[in-house]
């Protein structure tokens, strides 16, 4: 695969991936692409088929998995998500970083291929600010937010494993934060805009 090489960002939910990636996006219009995963939950009120998830069936996808046409996949809360090779494949054919925002299962999936991504963590400060993020966005039942929990106390865990992640980015100061995250892909940028002048 030619292009620049994407990168993989993981982390818990609510240690603000989202918030960093659309201020990257917004600040390098142009440059990175985001893969669009594909899900078999039903899309939430002002979700887009083909922008924010490819939603499809349990069968659709899990043929997809079967003929290997899926780089990482997980299911989480009795749904599954997957990032496809042509996924990833759209956005490079258009010269961008391909952002994947994957969960530490895929990450550990995505080691095993050829893709040799850049690994970013980004997490919380500490579980209690968590899981006051995670409160304050009231989308969870308490079973739902107690499973995010769980899940983000292993995601932490596995932050810490030497050779995981390239970088760990603590998010306790937005702009912190976000300028590490630019440090890291000021390389990949630069091919990018040089690529397109």
């Amino acid at each position: 695969m030619s292009g620049p090489r994407p990168v993989v960002l993981s982390g818990p939910s609510g240690a603000g991936k989202s918030t960093l990636l659309k201020r990257l996006m917004k600040e390098h219009e142009g440059v990175f692409g985001f893969s669009v995963s594909h899900t078999t939950r039903n899309p939430r009120p002002g979700e887009e088929n083909g922008k924010d998830y490819h939603y499809t069936t349990r069968e659709a996808m899990q043929e997809g998995i079967d003929n290997g046409d899926f780089i990482e996949n997980a299911e989480f809360s009795g749904n599954m998500y997957g990032t496809s090779k042509a996924a990833i494949e759209d956005v490079r054919a258009q010269n961008l970083i391909c952002i994947l925002d994957v969960d530490i299962q895929g990450v550990r999936r995505i080691k095993e291929t050829d893709l040799n991504p850049i690994y970013i963590s980004i997490q919380p400060p500490s579980m209690e600010i968590l899981e006051k993020r995670l409160r304050d966005r009231q989308t969870e039942t308490e079973d739902s937010l107690q499973k995010r929990l769980e899940a983000a106390r292993i995601d932490m865990e596995q932050s810490k494993v030497p050779g995981v992640f390239d970088v760990v980015i603590i998010n306790d100061d937005l702009e912190r934060a976000y300028e590490e995250l630019k440090d890291i892909l000021n390389e990949e940028i630069q091919k990018v805009q040089e690529s397109k002048s």
